[in-house]
C-alpha cells in the first residue's frame, strides 16, 4: 500500500532561511527577543516559500469515525457520542465551533466512517469508508483496501479545499486507543507507557484499557510497517487525516496539528514521508498521557501547554492566532533603519 500523493521534497532553502533570519534580526527589538514566535515566523516562511508569508483561507477540518474496539470498554462514553458530537459541530455548539467562529476559521466536518448516516448540509463532507472499523482485538481494524481508500479520501479532500493552511481536528469514541496503539508500535513502546484516560476513565477503566491494548498489540505483532499498523489498529479518521497531511505537505500548506490523535496521524505520515514534519506546527501538548511521548518521538515542540484533552481541533484553533501574529511581525514590524531607531552597539 503506497499513498497516491506527489513527492514531498525537503524544504532545504538556505538563502530563504538566511533572508528570513536577517529580516527578523533587523526588526526594532533585541535579537531573538520574540523567542519562539520568531522561529514560527521562519517556519511559516519556509513552508510557503516566501520572506513575506500570508496565511489565506485557513481550513479547520474535523475528521470523524467510529471504532470497533470501543466494544471492549476502552472509553468512558458510548459510541453514539461520535455521531451526536458531529451533529453538535454542524449546529455550531461545540468548543471547536465556537473557536472557529472566533478566529475566522472555515470549519468542515468529514464523516470518514461514523456509524450513522447524516442528512446532507453545509459544512459536512461524507467520505465514509464503512460504518466504523472492525474490533482490532478480534482482527484488523481495516482491510488494506479500506486503509488505502481512507488515505485517498484525505488526499482528494485537501485538493478541493482553498487556502494555504490546514488545521487538524478529530472526533471518534475509542480513538485515543488507536493513537496509543500506533504510538506503541511505531515508537517501540509498551502500551502501559502510552495509555491515558481518554474521555475520562477511572482507575479500573484504565487498567482494562491497558490490558486490551496490550492484547491488541500482541495479536498484530506482525504489523510493523506504518500502513500495516494503521490498518491493524485504525481508525478511518486517522487514516483519512494521514492522506490529508500528505497532500497538504505536498502542496506546501502549513499543517497545524492538534493533540494526541492528530499527532498520531502526523506520526504515520512522517514515517511515509519524513519531510512532512517540516510543514507541521504542533499546536499544544495535551493532557493525554501518551502525547508527551508522541511529541518527543516526532521531535516536536508545541506552542501551547494548557492541559487540554478535548480533541476536535480545539488546540489547533487556540494556537492559530500565534501563527497570524508571527506573520504580522515579519510583514509589518518596522526595521531599525525604517523607524530611525538606534541599534545596540553590542
Amino acid at each position: 500500500m503506497t499513498p497516491l500523493v506527489p513527492a514531498i521534497d525537503d524544504l532545504h532553502q538556505p538563502e530563504l532561511a538566511q533572508r528570513l533570519r536577517a529580516l527578523l534580526n533587523n526588526k526594532t527589538k533585541p535579537v531573538g527577543s520574540l523567542g519562539r514566535l520568531e522561529g514560527l515566523a521562519e517556519r511559516i516562511g519556509l513552508v510557503l516559500g516566501t520572506a513575506s508569508p500570508r496565511l489565506t483561507a485557513p481550513q479547520l477540518v474535523v475528521f470523524a469515525a467510529d471504532h470497533g474496539l470501543a466494544a471492549q470498554g476502552v472509553s468512558a462514553y458510548p459510541s453514539d457520542v461520535t455521531w451526536q458530537m458531529v451533529e453538535n459541530f454542524l449546529a455550531g455548539g461545540a468548543a471547536v465551533s465556537v473557536l472557529a467562529r472566533q478566529h475566522g476559521l472555515e470549519l468542515t466536518v468529514v464523516d470518514c466512517g461514523v456509524n450513522h448516516d447524516f442528512a446532507p448540509r453545509d459544512g459536512l463532507r461524507v467520505c465514509k469508508v464503512a460504518h466504523g472499523t472492525a474490533d482490532a482485538s478480534l482482527g484488523p481494524a481495516m482491510t488494506a483496501a479500506q486503509c488505502q481508500q481512507a488515505l485517498n479520501n484525505g488526499v482528494h479532500l485537501v485538493k478541493q479545499l482553498p487556502g494555504n493552511a490546514l488545521l487538524l481536528g478529530e472526533m471518534g469514541i475509542g480513538n485515543t486507543s488507536a493513537a496509543s496503539l500506533l504510538l506503541a508500535r511505531l515508537g517501540g513502546l509498551d502500551a502501559a507507557e502510552v495509555t491515558g484516560a481518554g474521555t475520562g476513565l477511572d482507575a479500573p477503566g484504565m487498567a482494562r484499557k491497558t490490558e486490551v491494548l496490550q492484547r491488541v498489540l500482541a495479536r498484530h505483532a506482525g504489523a510493523q510497517r506504518p500502513l500495516d499498523a494503521l490498518a491493524a489498529f485504525g481508525g478511518f479518521e486517522i487514516a483519512t487525516m494521514v492522506g490529508a497531511v500528505l497532500q497538504a505537505a505536498a502542496e506546501r500548506r502549513v499543517v497545524v496539528v492538534d493533540g494526541f490523535i492528530a499527532s498520531a496521524a502526523a506520526l504515520v505520515a512522517s514515517r511515509l514521508a519524513p519531510a512532512v514534519l517540516q510543514r507541521c506546527v504542533f499546536a499544544h501538548r495535551s493532557g493525554e498521557r501518551g502525547h508527551a511521548c508522541m511529541l518527543a518521538l516526532l521531535g516536536a515542540e508545541p506552542l501551547l501547554d494548557l492541559g487540554l484533552r478535548l480533541g476536535e481541533g480545539s488546540g489547533a484553533a487556540l494556537a492559530w492566532p500565534l501563527l497570524v501574529s508571527a506573520c504580522a511581525v515579519l510583514n509589518e514590524m518596522a526595521s531599525f533603519d525604517a523607524a530611525g531607531v538606534s541599534r545596540s552597539p553590542a
